[in-house]
């Protein structure tokens, strides 16, 4: 769950299932009740025909934690103190970084840096379209160390510099479900 669009999808499903929720956040429901097997198949029904997932396995949860962990801390760099990106994975998962890493990268078949880049890049993107900031303020509003880190990294995901990306007329950018996964046939034949 990445959007408001999907905590009112989720919300609107465990009403219909007359379930009361205490917290519907980011990958995560805390629901009063506890679902008989009836109750939890059709919720899981409810949220597939929305095009959500309800996640059972501890470490698929896990593995969604971790990303809706760095869509926050990517996303709404405001809202977080300026840490390192695997101690603070630690310390709100409450798992060893290794352990996250290891995990995210056998799931996930990619590292959480390169998630976390992708991610980054992506936001860049929007900065930049957005142009409210310069790219000095937008190196540090994203926690990166110089502007030439920023625009480095920047062109080794896109093949463009910060610069010429701004002149471009055609800035598309990836919605926040697609951000970290393969592309898909379609996907890669528009671009």
């Amino acid at each position: 769950m990445v959007s408001t669009r999907c905590k009112m999808a989720v919300k609107a499903a465990l009403k219909e299932l007359g379930l009361h929720f205490i917290v519907v956040d980011l990958g995560e429901v805390d629901i009063m009740e506890d679902l008989s097997p009836e109750q939890r198949a059709q919720l899981k029904d409810d949220l597939l025909q929305t095009g959500l997932e309800l996640m059972d396995d501890r470490k698929g949860i896990l593995i969604e934690r971790i990303k809706n962990t760095i869509i926050e801390m990517v996303h709404y760099p405001d809202e977080i103190i300026k840490t390192n990106f695997s101690e603070f994975l630690s310390k709100k998962l409450e798992h060893n970084y290794i352990y996250l890493s290891n995990l995210f990268s056998e799931v996930q078949g990619t590292t959480i840096e390169q998630f976390i880049i992708a991610h980054k890049i992506e936001q860049i993107k929007e900065l930049i379209i957005y142009d409210e900031l310069t790219i000095s303020e937008i190196a540090w509003k994203m926690n990166y160390s110089s502007v030439a880190h920023l625009s480095n990294q920047f062109k080794k995901a896109t093949g463009l510099t910060p610069t010429h990306f701004k002149q471009l007329k055609d800035k598309r950018r990836r919605p926040l479900e697609e951000i970290g996964n393969p592309p898909d046939d379609n996907q890669s034949q528009q671009e």
